[in-house]
Formats: C-alpha cells, sequence, structure tokens
C-alpha cells in the first residue's frame, strides 16, 4: 500500500483538502499531504511516487496559489514540517532550509543587526517558494539577496549559484523545471543598525496593515505589474474595485487583490481574473498577466 510506504519516510495524510493549505482558503482534496522527515526520505518519496506514477508538487504555505476546486490525484510535498533550520555566519551569510519561514528568517536577521530581508518580512511563505517566484516588495526581491541556492534535480543535490536561477520580475528557472526543488538558500546580508531595521519593518508592518485586506483569506497580489502602470491602477479605473462574484470579490482596500469574502470557488476567482483581464486588454490594449499560480486546471 502506497500510504503505508510513504509513512515510512514522513507523516502522511490522506484526502487532505488543499483548502486547508492555501492562503486563499480554496482548494480540492490531494491523495496524499506528505511531509518528509529528512533528504533521504524526500528522494524515497519521490521514488515511490514516481514508480506508482503519481504525480507531485511541492507546497510551501499555499501564499502565492490558487488550487482548482477539482480533487488532484497526486501528492503534495510540503518541506514547512521539518526542513526549516536556519544559520547565521559570522560574515553576514544566511543559511536557510527550503521549509523555513521567510518573515521569520527576516525577524531573525534584524535579531543579528543585518540587513537585507526586511522587504520580505511581511510576505507569508517559505523561502523555497520565495526563490521559486523571486518574491519581493518594495523594489527588493530575493535575487538581490540569494547568493547560492541547494536543489534536489536529476536525482542528485548539489548548490548552484545564483546566477544559473534566472531570476527576473517573479521569474526563477524553476517555473520551467517543476521537478527540481529547492532545499536551501545562501542569503548574503549586510550589517546595519538594529533599530533602523527594526523600525523599517514595523513601518511596511502598518502599511500592509491599512492597504492590504489581510483580514480575508486570499493569496496576495494576483497581477504582475505590467510596467509603468501598476495593476491595481487599471484594475480601479476600470471600475472593478469591489466586483463580486459568488464568494469571490475584488478587495475593496486594494484593487490588485482578490480575496475569499466568504465560500469563494476557485472557478469564482477564475471568473473575477478573467473579467478584470479583457476589460483591461479592451479599454487600455494592456496584458494582465497572473502573478499568483493556478494548480491543478
Amino acid at each position: 500500500m502506497i500510504e503505508k510506504r510513504l509513512e515510512q519516510y514522513g507523516d502522511v495524510e490522506c484526502s487532505a483538502l488543499l483548502s486547508k493549505h492555501t492562503t486563499f482558503r480554496i482548494g480540492g482534496a490531494c491523495r496524499y499531504l506528505v511531509y518528509p522527515k529528512s533528504e533521504i526520505g524526500l528522494t524515497q518519496i519521490i521514488d515511490i511516487l514516481q514508480a506508482e506514477q503519481l504525480p507531485f508538487k511541492v507546497l510551501g504555505k499555499g501564499s502565492n496559489i490558487l488550487a482548482s476546486d477539482r480533487d488532484y490525484s497526486g501528492a503534495i510535498i510540503c518541506l514547512d514540517r521539518y526542513f526549516n533550520d536556519l544559520s547565521f555566519e559570522a560574515d553576514g551569510t544566511c543559511v536557510a532550509q527550503a521549509g523555513c519561514s521567510i518573515i521569520l528568517a527576516a525577524h531573525e536577521a534584524m535579531k543579528r543587526s543585518l540587513s537585507g530581508l526586511e522587504f520580505a518580512s511581511g510576505i507569508p511563505a517559505t523561502i523555497g517558494g520565495c526563490v521559486f517566484m523571486n518574491a519581493g516588495a518594495y523594489r527588493s526581491d530575493m535575487s538581490q539577496v540569494v547568493t547560492s541556492i541547494y536543489v534536489y534535480r536529476d536525482g542528485e543535490m548539489s548548490w548552484i549559484d545564483a546566477d544559473e536561477a534566472d531570476f527576473s520580475y517573479r521569474h526563477s528557472i524553476f517555473q520551467e523545471h517543476p521537478d527540481w526543488i529547492v532545499l536551501g538558500v545562501k542569503f548574503a546580508l549586510e550589517p546595519g543598525d538594529q533599530k533602523e531595521i527594526a523600525d523599517l519593518m514595523d513601518s511596511r508592518r502598518t502599511r500592509r496593515l491599512a492597504s492590504q485586506p489581510l483580514e480575508y483569506p486570499c493569496a496576495g497580489s494576483v497581477f504582475r505589474n505590467p510596467g509603468e502602470i501598476p495593476a491595481w491602477k487599471l484594475i480601479e479605473d476600470i471600475g472593478m474595485r469591489g466586483k463580486r462574484i459568488g464568494g469571490a470579490m475584488v478587495s475593496e482596500k486594494h484593487a490588485n487583490f482578490i480575496v475569499n469574502a466568504g465560500g469563494a470557488k476557485a472557478s469564482e476567482v477564475m471568473e473575477l481574473v478573467e473579467e478584470i483581464q479583457r476589460r483591461v486588454q479592451d479599454e487600455y490594449q494592456m496584458e494582465l498577466k497572473m502573478e499568483v499560480e493556478r494548480f491543478n486546471w
């Protein structure tokens, strides 16, 4: 039995609802949800799934994903239970496992008077997920602080230089290679004034609370900024702020957020997405591309 084999190498849940494992609180059930306990365990889990011809996906905290309403016949592998160590070296290098919270890493860096991760102090994601998306905020992103990445690919684990990651705006090479798994990261951080770092993080937290709909389940910014005009401005200008389809709603606080206002389905979110894209294209001849990843569609 597959479940029993998987349980030798990690914690396993069967028929786990993705709505409980994504920040959108949307998504059908997956056949298996697996938390590998070690690197060897991870390789064995992947071998088992591949031998059984079961698809799999690595998921962090599910903060930038829209899972479909239908069930997923494969396995979701989560690293945030056991792959969450981080260490700091004397030269300012931070070495962190992929399942570690980026918010935790930013605060631990601040405690050591190290600057560089302030931009990430409000991103509810794992470090691995942030690398995958080249997550960013306040004109900074992961590419500016990551020096190397520990990767599982082609059955082997090795460090690669950051310049091999093909980082660009909300993009990394890992999006073209879903079978590659980010296992760890090295950051190069700079000495700074602890109070100044903490004050900056606090001011940005206050700004987020005032401008983002954190009181609702959501997946963060839905669209990438297409150019000089931010996506939220385009959405607001076509009159979509507050637009609702079923339980999905364009936020009144920030028009580039679609929130789960209560019992939203993935199909309802996509109806809003497609209407926004169509109207922006018609009005401004501009294409809005989703930043949120769609899964199991």
